[in-house]
């Protein structure tokens, strides 16, 4: 699988927050975002209701 890029802006507050977590749980701040992404919870689709997103 090759990867993808993404480019994000938070406040610099947020940056020092991410990155003193990952260097306490020594991870990379890559592995602390991936797992957070993994961590959501997509809803079902009711198959009645169409698609639960934003159009």
């Amino acid at each position: 699988m090759k990867d993808k890029y993404i480019r994000v802006r938070t406040s610099e507050r947020r940056l020092n927050k991410l990155r003193l977590y990952a260097a306490l749980t020594e991870k990379t701040m890559t592995q602390v975002i991936d797992e957070m992404i993994d961590s959501l919870k997509i809803p079902e689709i009711d198959k009645n209701e169409g698609t639960p997103f934003p159009r």
